[in-house]
């Protein structure tokens, strides 16, 4: 019955452990395909972006306006997106602000998709008739993009204004008070040597201590340098 018990048992730790080798395979899996898939599309990105640059810049008409009007409109997008994320890891009330740049997201995408379409579109002089309310969109959420970066970016630089003049505060009391202790410390050591020097020095005949000249407690003599490119001094010949 016992060997029973041991061989459940052995068996049971056995799946455990294969059930937990399993899993940490699957996590590092999809890892693995979560960075895979975030390089392809930061590249296919970077190559959408660099077709659209060189489209607004070797292009006129319809087609170059279109892509500059996406080029803008992505750049703005992906600056606030990383300045919004990276600052929310330090400052936690950006949070309301990235829940607005999602929403302004959906319309960004949507805009973008369309401006997609629309270089395919054959008839040119629809697209070009459509072009003042698509650059009224796109301004007014590059717009909207730009000043959520720019204030994020403001608050920051306020912060670590204020952090630093805070500190710069403190170092000055503190380097205050470093000086004042160190000459109370000298002082009160000084002042102990000399009620030492009072109490144990030599007595006269009649009990009070001798006076004379003492040796300073803080500052003993030194012995003399010697340095290697003096003379031994040569002992007095005797005759």
């Amino acid at each position: 019955m016992e060997a029973g018990a041991l061989i459940i048992f052995a068996l049971l730790v056995l799946f455990a452990f294969l059930g937990l080798g399993v899993w940490a395979a699957v996590k590092v899996v999809g890892a693995a395909k979560r960075g895979v898939d975030r390089t392809i599309t930061q590249a296919r990105r970077t190559v959408e972006d660099t077709a659209l640059r060189a489209k607004s810049l070797g292009q006129v008409g319809v087609p170059g306006a279109l892509a500059q009007l996406r080029l803008d409109l992505r750049t703005s997008m992906r600056a606030t997106q990383q300045a919004l994320y990276q600052g929310v890891q330090t400052d936690a009330s950006l949070k309301e602000s990235i829940g607005l740049f999602e929403r302004l997201s959906a319309h960004g995408h949507e805009l973008d998709e369309e401006l997609k379409r629309l270089e395919q579109e054959p008839d040119r002089r629809r697209i070009a008739d459509g072009l003042p309310e698509l650059r009224e969109r796109a301004a007014k959420i590059t717009e909207a993009s730009d000043s959520l970066r720019w204030a994020a970016r403001d608050r920051a630089r306020q912060f670590a204004q204020d952090d630093l003049t805070a500190l710069s505060e403190q170092i000055e009391m503190e380097s205050g008070a470093l000086r004042d202790w160190s000459r109370e410390s000298v002082d009160d050591l000084a002042a102990a040597a000399e009620a030492a020097g009072a109490a144990g020095g030599p007595a006269t005949g009649d009990g009070a201590p001798a006076a004379g000249p003492r040796p300073a407690a803080l500052n003993p003599s030194a012995p003399a340098a010697h340095y290697p490119w003096q003379k031994t001094p040569r002992p007095e010949a005797t005759t």
